[in-house]
């Protein structure tokens, strides 16, 4: 299949989507709201909502009812970039080739902008029709997503990165916040798109392994390109994780182990969606991407 073809359609999809959803910044909120959107639609990859989508597309349906969930967690995932910027944080200046968010709005509204994203998001899930979605299937991805963006994932995992820092630390540890920090979003992203496709519980058990593995493989490359990628293509720094004395597999295992665990992450998360049909090419063309992008 033409990935990159698959990947700018549902890219304007989900674009187009989130443009309805912020309103025009105006009244008392209007500065909050512009925080907000300036990082909504700062550019990325969209990954997390083309997940949900093609996690839906691999059950038969078309992707287009999860949409609100798909824009719903790519606005989880901005809220997770805004906060992860902030000097308290990781201190970085620059995203998606942009000053970050507090170096043009302030820390202030930096917090409260990713706080915004992440109350609203939820409102946009609880607000979907229950027309061709069986309310139990949209309280358990609301679970889910709560789930994997709270203490048990995304902030379980930065605070043990944090914690982490300028350590010596296990191989299990690193493995921890990868998954956690990055992984238990992606994962909870095609997951929930199985879930609101309908999928039986062993399709879902399928779908959340081949989430976890490419979640692992993600924050690996990104671990990666820190290393050896391009900072003009990836519109921010590399080496700060060496800088910062971060916790990484680079640091840990080394750059060519790094490499080997991620490319057996791939090929096991593949593995994954055997009992799928060519209905979920899109998920195996995504992984192999991932060991492939270069930002």
């Amino acid at each position: 299949m033409d990935l990159r073809a698959y990947l700018q359609e549902q890219r304007e999809k989900v674009e187009k989507a989130l443009a309805l959803i912020l309103p025009e910044p105006e009244g008392p909120a209007a500065d909050v709201v512009k925080a907000m959107k300036y990082s909504l639609f700062a550019g990325g990859k969209r990954l997390r909502p083309i997940l949900c989508i093609a996690g839906a597309e691999a059950l038969g349906e078309d992707g287009s009812h999860v949409m609100p969930v798909a824009c719903a967690l790519e606005m989880i995932h901005t809220y997770s970039l805004i906060h992860d910027d902030l000097p308290a944080m990781d201190n970085d200046d620059m995203r998606r080739g942009k000053p970050t968010n507090h170096k043009v709005f302030g820390e202030a509204k930096a917090i409260l902008a990713g706080d915004g994203l992440l109350t609203e998001a939820f409102r946009v899930m609880a607000q979907i029709p229950l027309g061709k979605i069986r309310p139990e299937a949209l309280l358990r991805v609301i679970c889910l997503v709560a789930q994997a963006s709270g203490y048990q994932g995304m902030v379980g995992g930065q605070v043990t990165d944090i914690q982490s820092e300028r350590k010596t630390v296990e191989p299990a540890t690193v493995e921890f916040i990868h998954s956690h920090k990055t992984g238990a979003l992606i994962a909870a992203s095609v997951t929930s798109g199985a879930i609101l496709g309908a999928a039986s519980e062993t399709q879902v058990d399928a779908i959340n392994a081949y989430g976890r593995g490419i979640g692992l493989a993600f924050q690996i490359s990104d671990d990666i390109l820190d290393v050896e990628g391009d900072s003009e293509k990836m519109g921010k720094g590399v080496g700060g994780d060496a800088r910062k004395k971060k916790v990484t597999y680079p640091s840990v295992h080394g750059l060519g182990t790094s490499k080997r665990i991620q490319e057996q992450t791939i090929d096991q998360a593949i593995h994954s969606l055997e009992a799928f049909d060519s209905k979920a090419d899109p998920l195996r063309a995504i992984a192999t991407y991932i060991i492939e992008r270069k930002k």
